[in-house]
Protein backbone atom coordinates (compact mmCIF):
# COMPACT_ATOMS: atom_id res chain seq x y z
CA UNK A 1 0.00 0.00 0.00
CA UNK A 2 1.29 3.43 -0.97
CA UNK A 3 2.81 5.11 2.06
CA UNK A 4 3.00 1.78 3.87
CA UNK A 5 0.00 2.22 6.18
CA UNK A 6 -3.47 3.69 6.59
CA UNK A 7 -6.62 3.76 4.51
CA UNK A 8 -7.03 5.52 1.17
CA UNK A 9 -10.73 6.33 0.85
CA UNK A 10 -12.16 7.93 -2.28
CA UNK A 11 -15.86 7.09 -1.88
CA UNK A 12 -15.71 6.24 1.83
CA UNK A 13 -13.43 4.57 4.37
CA UNK A 14 -16.35 2.13 4.85
CA UNK A 15 -15.17 0.41 1.68
CA UNK A 16 -11.52 0.19 2.70
CA UNK A 17 -10.33 -3.07 4.26
CA UNK A 18 -7.16 -3.69 6.22
CA UNK A 19 -6.87 -7.02 4.43
CA UNK A 20 -6.32 -8.20 0.87
CA UNK A 21 -9.76 -8.64 -0.68
CA UNK A 22 -10.72 -10.78 -3.66
CA UNK A 23 -13.98 -9.84 -5.36
CA UNK A 24 -15.71 -11.73 -8.16
CA UNK A 25 -17.46 -9.84 -10.96
CA UNK A 26 -20.32 -11.58 -12.75
CA UNK A 27 -22.12 -10.11 -15.74
CA UNK A 28 -25.89 -10.05 -15.54
CA UNK A 29 -27.73 -12.38 -17.96
CA UNK A 30 -27.46 -11.31 -21.59
CA UNK A 31 -31.25 -10.93 -21.78
CA UNK A 32 -30.87 -7.75 -19.71
CA UNK A 33 -29.55 -5.31 -22.32
CA UNK A 34 -26.89 -3.13 -20.76
CA UNK A 35 -27.86 -4.45 -17.36
CA UNK A 36 -24.44 -4.21 -15.76
CA UNK A 37 -22.80 -6.63 -13.33
CA UNK A 38 -22.82 -7.99 -9.80
CA UNK A 39 -19.81 -8.12 -7.44
CA UNK A 40 -19.53 -10.76 -4.71
CA UNK A 41 -16.98 -11.47 -1.99
CA UNK A 42 -15.25 -14.75 -1.08
CA UNK A 43 -18.43 -15.89 0.70
CA UNK A 44 -20.51 -15.26 -2.45
CA UNK A 45 -22.24 -12.37 -0.73
CA UNK A 46 -23.24 -9.49 -3.00
CA UNK A 47 -21.20 -6.41 -2.02
CA UNK A 48 -21.72 -4.16 -5.07
CA UNK A 49 -24.09 -3.96 -8.01
CA UNK A 50 -23.40 -1.84 -11.10
CA UNK A 51 -26.32 -0.69 -13.23
CA UNK A 52 -25.80 0.15 -16.89
CA UNK A 53 -27.96 2.04 -19.37
CA UNK A 54 -30.34 -0.91 -19.85
CA UNK A 55 -31.53 -0.47 -16.26
CA UNK A 56 -31.01 3.27 -15.81
CA UNK A 57 -32.48 4.22 -19.18
CA UNK A 58 -29.70 6.61 -20.17
CA UNK A 59 -26.41 6.17 -21.98
CA UNK A 60 -23.24 7.53 -20.46
CA UNK A 61 -24.51 7.03 -16.91
CA UNK A 62 -23.47 4.28 -14.49
CA UNK A 63 -24.71 3.63 -10.98
CA UNK A 64 -22.82 1.73 -8.26
CA UNK A 65 -24.92 0.35 -5.40
CA UNK A 66 -23.89 -1.47 -2.25
CA UNK A 67 -24.97 -4.99 -1.32
CA UNK A 68 -28.17 -3.67 0.29
CA UNK A 69 -29.18 -1.86 -2.88
CA UNK A 70 -28.37 1.66 -1.72
CA UNK A 71 -26.84 3.95 -4.37
CA UNK A 72 -23.35 5.09 -3.39
CA UNK A 73 -21.69 6.32 -6.59
CA UNK A 74 -22.99 7.86 -9.81
CA UNK A 75 -20.67 8.06 -12.81
CA UNK A 76 -21.31 10.19 -15.89
CA UNK A 77 -19.55 10.45 -19.20
CA UNK A 78 -18.63 14.04 -19.95
CA UNK A 79 -20.64 15.35 -22.89
CA UNK A 80 -20.71 18.52 -24.97
CA UNK A 81 -19.37 19.80 -28.29
CA UNK A 82 -15.76 19.99 -27.14
CA UNK A 83 -15.93 16.49 -25.73
CA UNK A 84 -17.56 15.17 -28.93
CA UNK A 85 -14.64 16.51 -30.95
CA UNK A 86 -12.09 15.27 -28.44
CA UNK A 87 -9.92 12.23 -28.94
CA UNK A 88 -10.55 10.73 -25.51
CA UNK A 89 -13.22 9.57 -23.07
CA UNK A 90 -13.75 11.54 -19.87
CA UNK A 91 -15.86 10.23 -17.00
CA UNK A 92 -16.64 11.82 -13.64
CA UNK A 93 -17.65 9.98 -10.46
CA UNK A 94 -19.96 11.65 -7.93
CA UNK A 95 -21.14 10.70 -4.45
CA UNK A 96 -24.75 9.72 -3.72
CA UNK A 97 -25.86 13.32 -3.10
CA UNK A 98 -24.64 14.26 -6.58
CA UNK A 99 -26.29 17.36 -8.06
CA UNK A 100 -25.02 18.12 -11.54
CA UNK A 101 -23.59 21.60 -11.79
CA UNK A 102 -23.43 22.07 -8.03
CA UNK A 103 -20.92 19.48 -6.92
CA UNK A 104 -17.40 18.62 -8.00
CA UNK A 105 -16.61 15.00 -8.86
CA UNK A 106 -14.65 12.87 -6.40
CA UNK A 107 -12.68 11.33 -9.25
CA UNK A 108 -12.34 11.58 -13.02
CA UNK A 109 -11.07 9.07 -15.55
CA UNK A 110 -9.50 9.98 -18.87
CA UNK A 111 -9.00 7.36 -21.54
CA UNK A 112 -7.06 8.30 -24.67
CA UNK A 113 -6.71 4.76 -26.00
CA UNK A 114 -9.04 5.31 -28.97
CA UNK A 115 -6.41 7.63 -30.45
CA UNK A 116 -3.17 6.48 -28.85
CA UNK A 117 -3.52 2.72 -28.23
CA UNK A 118 0.19 2.19 -27.70
CA UNK A 119 1.36 5.25 -25.82
CA UNK A 120 -1.32 6.89 -23.69
CA UNK A 121 -2.50 4.94 -20.63
CA UNK A 122 -5.88 5.41 -19.01
CA UNK A 123 -5.42 7.70 -16.01
CA UNK A 124 -7.56 8.55 -13.00
CA UNK A 125 -7.44 11.75 -10.94
CA UNK A 126 -8.75 12.07 -7.39
CA UNK A 127 -10.44 15.39 -6.60
CA UNK A 128 -9.59 17.95 -5.53
CA UNK A 129 -6.61 17.68 -7.84
CA UNK A 130 -3.11 18.42 -6.63
CA UNK A 131 -1.13 21.02 -8.59
CA UNK A 132 1.92 18.78 -8.36
CA UNK A 133 0.05 15.58 -9.31
CA UNK A 134 -2.15 15.88 -12.40
CA UNK A 135 -3.19 12.23 -12.00
CA UNK A 136 -3.18 9.67 -9.19
CA UNK A 137 -3.76 6.24 -10.75
CA UNK A 138 -3.26 4.64 -14.13
CA UNK A 139 -4.39 1.47 -15.82
CA UNK A 140 -1.66 -0.94 -16.89
CA UNK A 141 -2.41 -3.88 -19.17
CA UNK A 142 -5.64 -4.77 -20.95
CA UNK A 143 -9.06 -4.80 -19.31
CA UNK A 144 -10.55 -6.40 -22.44
CA UNK A 145 -8.19 -9.35 -21.93
CA UNK A 146 -8.91 -9.39 -18.18
CA UNK A 147 -5.26 -8.83 -17.41
CA UNK A 148 -4.67 -5.37 -15.97
CA UNK A 149 -3.84 -3.43 -12.83
CA UNK A 150 -4.80 -0.08 -11.32
CA UNK A 151 -1.52 1.41 -10.09
CA UNK A 152 -0.58 4.57 -8.21
CA UNK A 153 1.83 7.23 -9.46
CA UNK A 154 4.49 5.55 -7.30
CA UNK A 155 3.97 2.24 -9.07
CA UNK A 156 2.15 0.50 -6.21
CA UNK A 157 -0.62 -1.84 -7.36
CA UNK A 158 -3.98 -0.87 -5.84
CA UNK A 159 -6.05 -3.55 -7.59
CA UNK A 160 -5.73 -6.23 -10.27
CA UNK A 161 -8.23 -7.67 -12.72
CA UNK A 162 -7.63 -11.37 -13.25
CA UNK A 163 -9.46 -13.36 -15.89
CA UNK A 164 -11.03 -16.73 -15.15
CA UNK A 165 -11.58 -17.77 -18.76
CA UNK A 166 -9.39 -20.87 -18.42
CA UNK A 167 -11.74 -22.04 -15.68
CA UNK A 168 -15.11 -20.75 -16.88
CA UNK A 169 -14.54 -20.42 -20.64
CA UNK A 170 -16.07 -16.93 -20.50
CA UNK A 171 -15.06 -13.28 -19.99
CA UNK A 172 -18.29 -12.67 -18.10
CA UNK A 173 -16.80 -13.87 -14.83
CA UNK A 174 -13.51 -12.52 -13.47
CA UNK A 175 -11.87 -11.53 -10.20
CA UNK A 176 -10.70 -8.18 -8.86
CA UNK A 177 -8.03 -8.33 -6.17
CA UNK A 178 -7.91 -5.14 -4.07
CA UNK A 179 -4.86 -4.48 -1.93
CA UNK A 180 -5.27 -3.54 1.76
CA UNK A 181 -6.35 0.03 2.43
CA UNK A 182 -7.69 0.88 -1.02
CA UNK A 183 -11.30 1.89 -1.59
CA UNK A 184 -13.17 -1.06 -3.10
CA UNK A 185 -16.15 1.07 -4.21
CA UNK A 186 -13.78 3.37 -6.09
CA UNK A 187 -12.09 0.39 -7.74
CA UNK A 188 -15.44 -1.03 -8.85
CA UNK A 189 -16.39 2.42 -10.17
CA UNK A 190 -13.26 2.41 -12.33
CA UNK A 191 -14.04 -1.15 -13.49
CA UNK A 192 -17.57 0.00 -14.42
CA UNK A 193 -16.16 2.74 -16.67
CA UNK A 194 -13.69 0.36 -18.30
CA UNK A 195 -16.53 -2.09 -18.89
CA UNK A 196 -18.56 0.61 -20.64
CA UNK A 197 -15.68 1.93 -22.71
CA UNK A 198 -15.05 -1.59 -23.98
CA UNK A 199 -18.71 -2.01 -24.95
CA UNK A 200 -19.40 -4.74 -22.43
CA UNK A 201 -22.11 -5.40 -19.81
CA UNK A 202 -23.03 -1.78 -18.94
CA UNK A 203 -23.31 -0.50 -22.52
CA UNK A 204 -26.36 -0.58 -24.81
Amino acid sequence: MEGGAGLMPVVSKTYCSAFLTTLVVRRRPHVVNGGGFVVTDSNQKVVFVVDGCGRIGAKGVLLVRDGDGASILRIRKKEGVIQALSCDHRWNGYLLDYDEGKMDPIFSLRDTNPCFPFGKPTRISIHPKSKTKPWDYELLGSFAERNCAISTRNGAVAAQVIGLREITGSKDLYSVVVQPGYDQAFVIGVIAVLDNINGESTSC
